[in-house]
């Protein structure tokens, strides 16, 4: 990257042919240096605040997610990262220049929409050259990234087809394309693979974070989808009401939800309701589904407590001994989904919980037969009411 008049970062002029075509990252985000940057950054329309002070640093060579359901604010951030929204508050810096006032046209990113917005009367590598032409690249030069960024998404053989001949994967590809050919310093995705069939949304997934890998560019993806989320990305901020709730990595949120929110929102989890018995340095006694369980860390309230406890349904085992930590539950409903058998049990106080078991095609148990449930400290999570 060279800097333009005002300073910023912007595209080298040397063909992106030799660019696009770069070995794999060998750059660990966790220590890579911060490229994007939201510090107290306020959004407000009208009387609504969108984003509440957000702070936040993303890394070069990261691929970053923002999740969260509808309107929590995910979108609005990558729209102010991009420029098409300025902050009522605060400041973002890309490559450590101040662009809270700089327009989307002049900013070192790109965005990515669902909707790919390709022009139909186009073909193929014009779509993707565009860019080029509106920044007065010469036509032999910008033919030559454009057909160079379109072998990078292995689209090169479509290059004088129409969007309309093209699947809904194809014209995704030409989208990136398009988006990679002005060798942008941040990529931002604004939920790309929304309007695709599961099976084309899993393989553009792989090809995704594959492409980003080698490329070592920052991506910034924005989705409701947890699945697609703990696939993808380095890191995920989960977003609520306008506020990051927990940032951490895929594996940080699923194992350690730092609440009953991020629990419930990011896979399956079951979440019953417990009672503290003691809680020292050696762990937590609580009373739940209708006997008294283990876990591991200390809880500061006192005895008699009100509280949730949760599990992750692949967590629970069956009991081998009377001395494990266990409780017992009958078997009230089966569901095969392919690989796991889905078992749902009722409970002595009254609850529910879903055990999840791979399907290795042993004997399944009896519905309505008595079954002592394990559950090892470590995977017990306590959460206030």
């Amino acid at each position: 990257m060279i800097p333009d008049a005002r300073g910023l970062p912007r595209a080298s002029p040397h063909p992106v042919s030799k660019r696009m075509h770069m070995s794999p990252s060998t750059t660990d985000p966790r220590s890579a240096k911060a490229v994007v940057e939201l510090k107290g950054v306020v959004k407000r329309f009208a009387s609504f605040t969108a984003l509440r002070q957000m702070d936040l640093t993303i890394r070069e060579g990261e691929f970053f997610t923002m999740l969260g359901a509808s309107g929590c604010g995910k979108t609005t951030t990558l729209r102010l990262i991009a420029g098409f929204e300025l902050p009522t508050e605060g400041q973002i810096l890309i490559a450590g220049q101040d662009v809270s006032d700089v327009p989307a046209h002049l900013r070192p990113v790109h965005t990515v929409f669902q909707n790919y917005a390709l022009f139909p009367h186009l073909s193929v590598l014009d779509n993707v050259a565009f860019p080029l032409k509106v920044h007065r690249v010469a036509k032999p030069e910008r033919m030559e990234r454009a057909r160079a960024a379109l072998d990078l998404v292995q689209m090169g053989n479509f290059a004088d087809r129409r969007p309309s001949q093209l699947s809904g994967g194809q014209q995704q590809r030409v989208a990136l394309a398009r988006a990679l050919v002005n060798e942008p310093r941040v990529l931002l995705l604004d939920e790309p693979l929304g309007a695709l069939d599961l099976k084309l949304r899993k393989e553009m997934q792989a090809e995704l974070k594959a492409m980003q890998r080698r490329l070592g560019i920052t991506f910034i993806f924005v989705t409701h989808d947890q699945e697609e989320a703990l696939t993808m990305s380095d890191r995920i901020a989960l977003m609520k009401g306008g506020e990051i709730i927990q940032l951490d990595t895929p594996s940080g949120l699923y194992d350690r939800p730092a609440s009953a929110y991020v629990a419930d929102f990011i896979g399956e989890t079951n979440m019953v309701p417990a009672r503290i018995l003691s809680s020292d340095a050696q762990g937590t006694m609580v009373e739940a589904m209708g006997g008294q369980l283990r876990v591991a860390g200390s809880f500061d309230q006192p005895a008699g407590t009100e509280v949730k406890l949760a599990f992750r349904p692949e967590r629970v085992g069956e009991a081998v001994s009377e001395t494990d930590n266990s409780v017992e539950g009958r078997l009230a409903d089966i569901e095969f989904i392919g690989t796991d058998l889905r078992m749902t049990h009722h409970m002595a106080d009254g609850s529910r919980i879903v055990l999840r078991r791979q399907n290795s095609g042993l004997a399944v148990p009896d519905l309505g037969e008595i079954r002592k449930l394990s559950f090892r400290p470590k995977d017990l999570r306590i959460f206030g009411l």
